[in-house]
């Protein structure tokens, strides 16, 4: 069993940056992050492979970068010009199937973390 750690989340103002990170246990494929705000679904934000092929969500293309240090099986999510809607709590999942696959027809991701807040808010 991976086990993923988060970290980083908190209160921004909304312009600001934060950055979050996230630590697998063990060896892992793709990993990537989800939001889910209150009365919303959970909603992909972004994902990496090992290979370094990103995916984003259309909400924060431009504003967000994932990336990852393989050897530390750790990723990143560097978040820039913050908005109030980016307010949510942060999921870090990470899959150990060789191929990436997130969305309808997907099979659900392997392991997830405890979440972390991000408050955006002045």
């Amino acid at each position: 069993q991976v086990q993923l750690v988060e970290s980083g989340g908190g209160l921004v103002q909304p312009g600001g940056s934060l950055r979050l990170s996230c630590v697998a246990s063990g060896n892992i494929n793709a990993m990537g992050w989800y939001r889910q705000a209150p009365g919303k679904e959970r909603e992909l934000v972004a994902a990496i492979t090992t290979g370094g092929i990103k995916d984003y969500s259309d909400s924060v293309k431009g504003r967000f970068t994932i990336s990852r240090d393989n050897a530390e099986n750790t990723v990143y999510l560097q978040m820039s010009s913050l908005k109030p809607e980016d307010t949510a709590v942060y999921y870090c999942f990470a899959d150990q199937r060789p191929y990436y696959c997130s969305g309808h027809g997907c099979p659900p991701h392997d392991f997830w973390g405890q979440g972390t807040q991000v408050t955006v808010s002045s």
